[in-house]
């Protein structure tokens, strides 16, 4: 659903989206659920992971003398489970991905670690070394990997990794780990600090003297749930896509109209101005996640 700017029957219906959200969506978005499976998927194994030193990785991977090393990588005490799916042949793997990267996006799951293709290392080190799925053994050029971390209200935190990959008979499977990472442990790159920052929430944009915002329920009620801790801040971080014949300076001023638009929004339904604050980078500053790219704002909320 998309929303146009200035329409006063707009934030009428963006009040009432943020009170029409199923039980459904909202025990989804919780941490402790397991992602829901990609729906042009089939789950063909379901592993419960119990261990006092289960490894995660947060860099690529390398095998040496039958050891695998890694620049970050944890043996962390975690409860959960892990779920095998083969993706359908009238889908592929990057849709797969994209449907856990948005899942992910719900949740406020910060990416600590991410890679593609030969960059991760040797899949046969992945498949057999670290999953322990043979049939997760492909093609280098064709895999990828994530670790997203989460803390949740009662202080719990919860790992979900996501490995995607093309085997040499071009058939593709994705391996999902949901793991709870017992208290005290540390866990590379989710520190205290982090916790305090929840998001950013993707909302792309089009327009000039008017904008559509494009953006879910779930996340205008997200925010605005967040935003009611004593104490937050909302901050909206512009950012355009500088057109070929397009100056800095057109191209910053377009993004910084587009921020206080949904800086309007916003305030109609129920996040201050004196709680929000503006950050305008338009085209200057570039972010390799293809997930966050484009005419958009990003909104984050830093909580005290």
């Amino acid at each position: 659903m998309s929303d146009i700017l200035p329409k006063p029957f707009v934030f009428r219906l963006l009040g009432a989206a943020l009170l029409l959200t199923s039980s459904a969506l909202a025990s989804a978005a919780l941490p402790e659920a397991l992602p829901k499976a990609f729906a042009q998927s089939t789950l063909e194994v379901t592993t419960p992971i119990e261990s006092s030193g289960h490894l995660v990785l947060f860099s690529p991977v390398r095998e040496v003398n039958n050891e695998i090393r890694s620049k970050t990588l944890a043996r962390l005490p975690v409860s959960g489970e892990g779920r095998l799916y083969q993706i359908s042949r009238d889908s592929n793997r990057r849709e797969a991905r994209e449907h856990y990267l948005g899942l992910l996006r719900e949740r406020g799951a910060q990416i600590l670690f991410e890679c593609s293709g030969i960059r991760c290392g040797r899949s046969n080190v992945w498949a057999n070394q670290i999953f322990g799925q043979s049939v997760l053994y492909g093609r280098d050029a064709t895999q990828d990997y994530l670790v997203a971390g989460v803390v949740a209200d009662d202080g719990s935190r919860w790992l979900t990794s996501v490995y995607t990959v093309t085997r040499g008979n071009l058939r593709e499977y994705v391996w999902v780990e949901h793991l709870k990472v017992a208290p005290g442990a540390t866990i590379p790159g989710l520190g205290a600090v982090n916790a305090r920052v929840l998001g950013p929430v993707i909302v792309p944009w089009q327009g000039g003297v008017t904008y559509r915002f494009d953006w879910q329920a779930t996340d205008r009620r997200k925010i605005n749930e967040l935003a009611r801790s004593e104490g937050a801040k909302v901050v909206l971080v512009g950012y355009s896509a500088l057109a070929a014949s397009e100056s800095l300076k057109d191209s910053m001023d377009r993004a910084r109209n587009a921020a206080e638009s949904l800086s309007e929004v916003l305030a109609k339904t129920g996040v201050s101005r004196q709680q929000q604050e503006l950050l305008i980078v338009g085209p200057s500053v570039v972010v390799t996640d293809p997930a966050r790219q484009g005419d958009r704002v990003e909104v984050m909320v830093i909580t005290r």
